[in-house]
């Protein structure tokens, strides 16, 4: 059992928690603000599948939190006690660290005779010559042992390295950063034998002191988790993207999933890296997203699973009930924004996703606070539907952000007024959807609300339906 950490953006810490457990079978699990520990014994490649976490790091020691003197000769005493500690745990330490890069080379390697299989297929039809494949596979060849080579020989005499700290509470208004970096980097040099490289290291060392932890640890891989190599085109984060999936209800096997907003595709390629057997469906009003989604789609391999059409959200081209899930990132903000006044188009959206979603059905959103804060003017309760009418219905209600990460014992029922257009006042009751979760997520500069509904049976629906 190999000792890991992940770091995750803030919100996806209890997601990240559930995945390790449910793919890896991982134990010890402990999540603390931006990162969850575990042990596993599986394979390096299994874990670097994990989709909510950003960077993956072999763990080397999870303390107490220290605390440093302002003097700067004491500080190094106690960087070398505390923080670097004995020698054996950092020979132990890398002697792993290289077993997991051999680990990780091997599974690469196998993908790519996996990939030259392939490729010498399509190569024969192409009538290819025997020495262009020979010298194909010769430089990928080279090109995937060529860091193992430098691992291996920079780690048969004293590896080379570079200290990457991060601090907060206490420590930060003391020290920066960089400081820090620098003080504990001359405490392993001296006390390790380690050779300094900023530029280009074999190991980096990654520093984490706050208040309440102090975390040293190693990463695997030079970038990120996070980064998908099938995503050619970036739109809204790919952990996010993946919350989505994750939070809907149900599993979306062998189900239609809708995306009518979808952008660059980020939330359907993620679906659909998850499932293998549903039918996926996005639609967007903007021809260069939907370009963009197609190769996002043709570099995923995912171009007969994903079907793309351009049309309006306001008016999705399906029939009532057509669709299993509809999983929607409402555009918001300045990168993703779009020409309508989504807090207006909100209620009109609300209604059209609930028509094609079938009974049993769900519905997950991705909302900025203020769209979320809209959402919750358009919530009543149960008891509360007599009221409708009455001037504080809209106050009635909690604010979205107060049910970060609770599930909601009372089932709510959506509400929106009629267009401007219409002369009643009188709100439209949607009391076929009702909430299930609330998840709020990070993605970055601002945060964003998940809401997951499910749709049930109603009497509409009951006089609608065939006999």
């Amino acid at each position: 059992m190999r000792r890991f950490y992940c770091t995750a953006g803030a919100g996806m810490e209890e997601l990240l928690a559930e995945e390790v457990q449910q793919k890896l079978c991982a134990t010890q699990v402990e999540q603390i603000p931006g990162r969850v520990f575990f042990c596993c014994d599986a394979d390096l490649y299994t874990v670097t599948q994990l989709k909510s976490a950003e960077r993956l790091f072999l763990l080397l020691s999870k303390a107490e939190p220290i605390s440093l003197p302002k003097n700067p000769a004491k500080t190094a005493a106690v960087v070398k006690q505390r923080v670097v500690g004995a020698p054996e745990i950092w020979k132990q330490t890398l002697l792993i660290w290289k077993d997991l890069q051999e680990e990780l080379q091997c599974s690469q390697q196998r993908g790519h005779k996996r990939r030259r299989k392939d490729e010498d297929v399509e190569e024969e039809e192409e009538s290819l010559t025997v020495a262009d494949e020979s010298t194909h596979s010769l430089t990928s060849s080279s090109h995937l042992t060529k860091r193992q080579h430098e691992v291996d020989k920079s780690c048969q005499h004293t590896p080379s390295f570079r200290v990457c700290c991060r601090c907060s509470g206490v420590i930060a208004r003391s020290y920066t950063s960089q400081r820090l970096s620098r003080i504990i980097g001359m405490a392993i040099k001296e006390h390790l034998g380690w050779k300094v490289d900023l530029r280009d290291p074999v190991l980096e060392v990654n520093v984490y002191l706050s208040d309440d932890h102090c975390v040293v640890g190693i990463p695997l891989l030079k970038h990120p988790l996070a980064s998908r190599s099938y995503m050619k085109h970036h739109g809204l984060r790919s952990t996010i993207a993946w919350a989505m999936t994750s939070l809907c209800p149900k599993q979306l096997n062998n189900c239609v999933i809708l995306d009518p907003m979808c952008g660059v595709g980020a939330v359907l390629l993620e679906a659909a890296q998850e499932y293998s057997n549903a039918v996926f469906l996005g639609m967007d009003t903007d021809t260069s997203q939907l370009q963009k989604a197609a190769e996002n789609l043709k570099a995923s391999g995912m171009e007969g699973r994903v079907q793309l059409l351009r049309s309006s959200a306001m008016e999705i081209p399906l029939s009532d009930g057509a669709v299993d899930a509809v999983l929607c990132d409402v555009p918001f903000g300045r990168k993703f924004s779009c020409s309508s006044d989504m807090s207006t188009a909100l209620p009109h959206l609300l209604r059209e996703m609930e028509r094609v979603i079938c009974v049993g059905g769900h519905l997950v959103l991705l909302l900025s606070l203020q769209l979320s804060a809209q959402l919750k003017k358009t919530i009543c309760t149960h008891k509360h539907n007599h009221h409708l009418n009455s001037s504080d219905t809209n106050n009635a209600h909690n604010d979205p952000s107060n049910t970060h990460n609770d599930c909601t014992d009372t089932p709510k029922t959506l509400m929106f007024n009629k267009s401007t257009s219409e002369t009643s006042n009188t709100p439209l009751l949607l009391s076929s959807l009702q909430a299930r979760r609330t998840h709020k997520v990070s993605l970055g500069s601002t945060d964003a609300f998940i809401h997951t509904y499910t749709k049930i049976q109603t009497q509409a629906h009951s006089e609608l339906a065939p006999k």
